[in-house]
């Protein structure tokens, strides 16, 4: 082991030292500055190192050392001779190790300011340090015992253990484990979890940072990839436990806990059971019935036995009721079941999770998708099956596959359930009377009610035997005090306080939080699919609700366009199970409950009252849950949708989606948005011009070039007949459709604008505005993008400058000049790493140009 010692005469050496003659010393943790910057173990040896940036970081090491009362200290970037593969390998290897026998560990944050100056932000600073961010840090920050932590300016911070709490809020590591519990008590997934949406400047470095966490080592291969070095990493991780991860630490991902009044269901559990787990291919089954029959309980009790039965069978529940609340789940899923990459936004988490469950060495699992009631997330269209750019594929295309694992579904839906299972459906029914009056008395506070025999008989028979009706009169009769026979008089009440009472919500921990509880609202989700799927099935429901639900004989219902589409309507209420055909005729009978929340469903139009937050990331979390909400008010027919609060919401609901990188679902909010604001506003309105340069924006997202052009020119042309040629917001039209040219490598174009927006600007803002810098900057790109380097490093310099004089060598904004001045510089030094730095430049230029500012508002700033 190689150390650093702080000589007598104030000088640093280096030293070798092995075993027992380790002498104690402290430890450097830091972020690495740019190449070049830091001290390397050559610099060492040769004394060069001192006029290097990254040398104070090592004189503070040492001075704090010394303070300390240690003379030696260890520091990665200069202890550690990369020259010697060998010895490269085995100080990764060690590193774990070395951590935690270190006597002290400084964090150096440079990014964190001392917090001594009266104006400092070092505790706003510090839990977004770059630092936080690292993949070593886990091993840096959980091996040592005394960990603490300095500004840049050298200045205590505190330590882990003062910061204990707020460490475990930042990281997400365990208390525990910050404490110094032994890793090994902790499960494998939990560990992998930490090291989600970390960073390395060495992409193999990814998995190599994590071997003290398993502890274990392995060879190290730089150029493997990070992908081999992750899945090397997980067969050693595998090998040690010598057994499946999921075998020792088993997942169970379920978001309720059983439910203590789970009543009878034995013969479906029983059919369910033996229907788990085949032996030569991906078991799928599923559970068929009328919302509020309690299928969701069902599955809920099967789980449970279950695990009981496998303990080593990991157990995964994902809501499928749309495509925001699935999409949370899997989230959840593959952080839980330590996936690495789970939170990449450029990663598909479901790909992740379907590849993950797909392997035969993860062992048993189960996997649950609840209220899979929508068919087209499930079934792609035929229209746009393969359609390239057609959105997400079709969620039955996620689905893993193999001989130790089984798929459940959950659906209201017959005909998805046949789709989704084939012949392995599996039918809930309504309670017999004998089970029903047994989950009724459970559920009350005073199960003497029930002696009333008649009484309980006629409740359980108006309430159709159905569990959720069941459930919600016991939560009211238990709030009020009242018996049996007061809640049948409410019954037998005009329909309007009828509706009024089996609206009255209630708590029922085993349902969902943002799903309505009341029997008569649970059905409005159907309804609204019905509507959407099969407008014909949605007329004969309508129809039917203001006729006796007993007894409709077909041809009393309005003719459909063919026979078949009459089949077809029909064929859909009953799968859904809303009404049955009478065997002896052609009659039909319409459940009572269904009957009367139809009318209610057709009587009452929602409004639209929820306040929906801006698409900023300070409110992501928020408007990630709001999400569903917002969809489903958007995608309603039973309110205007010209009204100017739809359009509002509407608005706010895709940039949320843009924000979140969902190119293809955001394309179709913001597209109804324009074709409203073109016709209620007129096309050259600036909130439909707006919406113009944002639609381009999207296409530019997905690569749509074209598209992106047409619409740019539109509003460039708009903007300068109504706003004037050097108005703000038509030279921000000008340099978006520069960008859109330079996407497509048509630099004489973009040079063309980029020209004229920098000229007007400096006229008219100033050549020292952010504005004209930001122009300056793009032009520079486009020229080395032409191979002019001079041209590009002449602009480079002066907007560097510039920035340093007005914003500061350290704004983001100077630091962002200083990269582009390196790539010209270093590229007219080295000719023949021209392609490699022109697709750095692309990258970093299509990353700035989706910052493009989206709010509706005239600002439409679109920096390079």
């Amino acid at each position: 082991m190689v150390m650093d010692r702080l000589n007598d005469n104030g000088k640093l050496s280096l030293i070798e030292r092995s075993g027992y003659s380790i002498p104690k010393y402290a430890i450097l943790s830091h972020t690495w500055g740019l190449d070049g910057e830091e001290v390397t173990y050559e610099d060492m040896m040769t004394g060069a190192g001192e006029r290097k940036p990254g040398y104070d970081k090592i004189r503070f090491c040492a001075n704090q050392a010394k303070t300390d009362g240690l003379q030696y200290f260890w520091i990665d970037t200069c202890c550690i001779n990369k020259a010697n593969f060998t010895e490269l390998s085995e100080a990764i290897n060690s590193m774990f190790r070395w951590y935690s026998e270190a006597t002290r560990c400084y964090v150096y944050l440079s990014d964190v300011p001392s917090p001594q100056d009266p104006t400092s932000t070092a505790e706003s600073a510090f839990p977004n340090s770059r630092w936080f961010k690292r993949g070593w840090t886990l091993q840096e920050l959980i091996a040592p015992s005394l960990v603490q932590f300095f500004s840049r300016g050298g200045s205590f911070l505190g330590s882990k253990k003062s910061r204990e709490l707020q460490i475990h809020q930042i990281t997400g590591i365990a208390v525990e484990a910050l404490q110094g519990a032994p890793l090994s008590q902790i499960s494998t997934a939990e560990r992998l979890s930490w090291a989600a949406q970390r960073q390395t400047k060495v992409e193999e470095d990814a998995a190599y940072c994590l071997l003290g966490i398993f502890d274990i080592q392995m060879p190290l291969i730089y150029g493997e990839g990070r992908q081999k070095a992750l899945d090397r990493l997980q067969r050693k991780i595998k090998r040690s436990l010598g057994a499946p991860i999921t075998s020792t630490h088993a997942a169970w991902i379920v978001p309720f806990e059983r439910n203590s009044r789970f009543t009878s269901r034995e013969p479906q559990l029983a059919q369910l059971e033996g229907m788990l787990f085949a032996k030569n291919h991906t078991t799928k089954v599923a559970i068929m019935g009328l919302g509020g029959v309690g299928k969701t309980q069902l599955v809920l009790e099967l789980l449970f036995r279950t695990k009981d039965k496998y303990p080593d069978c990991s157990i995964i529940w994902i809501p499928a009721t749309n495509k925001e609340s699935l999409h949370q789940a899997y989230l959840n899923a593959a952080q839980q079941l330590g996936i690495l990459r789970w939170g990449d936004d450029k990663e598909d988490v479901k790909r992740l999770v379907q590849g993950y469950l797909s392997k035969e060495n993860t062992g048993r699992w189960l996997l649950l998708f609840d209220n899979a009631d929508d068919i087209d997330m499930w079934i792609a269209k035929a229209e746009s099956e393969l359609q390239p750019g057609g959105g997400s594929q079709p969620l039955i295309d996620y689905l893993p596959k193999s001989k130790q694992g089984t798929i459940l579904f959950t659906t209201r839906d017959r005909r998805l359930a046949v789709k989704l299972a084939q012949q392995n459906v599996v039918g809930v029914l309504a309670m017999r009377e004998d089970a029903a009056t047994e989950l009724l008395e459970k559920c009350l506070l005073d199960p003497k009610l029930i002696n009333n025999r008649h009484d309980t008989s006629a409740l359980l028979s108006q309430l159709t035997y159905l569990p959720l009706a069941i459930v919600q009169a016991a939560a009211y009769i238990n709030e009020n005090g009242i018996a049996i026979t007061d809640y049948l008089s409410l019954l037998a009440d005009q329909e309007k306080e009828v509706i009024d009472l089996l609206s009255e919500e209630f708590e029922d921990d085993g349902r969902y939080r943002d799903v309505k509880n009341p029997v008569a609202t649970t059905w409005l989700i159907s309804f609204e699919q019905i509507r959407q799927r099969d407008p014909l099935a949605a007329e004969y429901l309508s129809f039917m609700a203001y006729v006796e639900p007993k007894d409709i004989p077909q041809s009393l219902l309005p003719p459909g366009p063919t026979r078949k589409k009459e089949i077809d309507a029909i064929g859909t209420l009953n799968a859904y199970s809303f009404l049955v055909r009478r065997p002896a005729d052609t009659a039909l009978d319409l459940h009572r409950l269904v009957h009367l929340a139809t009318r209610n469903w057709l009587r009452k139009e929602e409004r639209l009252g929820q306040v929906f937050p801006n698409d900023s990331h300070e409110n992501r979390s928020l408007w990630r849950t709001y999400l569903t909400h917002a969809r489903c008010v958007i995608e309603s027919d039973l309110v205007d949708k010209d009204w100017e609060t739809r359009i509002d919401l509407m608005w706010r609901y895709a940039m949320c989606l843009y924000q979140d990188g969902r190119w293809d679902e955001a394309e179709i909010p913001i597209t109804q948005v324009l074709d409203m604001e073109k016709r209620m506003l007129g096309a050259g309105h600036p909130d439909t011009l707006t919406s113009m340069a944002n639609l381009a924006s999207t296409y530019r997202n997905q690569g749509r070039w074209g598209a992106a052009e047409e619409l740019d020119v539109q509003v460039m042309e708009m903007s300068k007949k109504k706003l004037g040629a050097d108005h703000p917001d038509t030279l921000t039209s000008m340099a978006n459709l520069a960008s859109t040219f330079w996407n497509q490598g048509r630099w004489e174009a973009a040079e063309e604008l980029d020209v004229q927006v920098m000229e007007t600007r400096k006229k008219k803002l100033g050549a020292d505005h952010p504005d004209t810098l930001t122009s300056m900057a793009n032009l520079a790109s486009t020229y080395r993008n032409q191979g002019r380097w001079e041209a590009a490093e002449e602009l480079d310099v002066q907007v560097m400058e510039t920035r340093k004089k007005k914003l500061g060598a350290d704004h983001p904004d100077t630091l962002t000049t200083m990269n582009n001045l390196a790539f010209t510089v270093g590229t007219v030094s080295h000719r023949g790493t021209f392609r490699e730095c022109v697709w750095v430049e692309a990258n970093f230029e299509n990353d700035c140009i989706n910052r493009q500012v989206h709010l509706r508002t005239l600002d439409m700033s679109h920096k390079i």
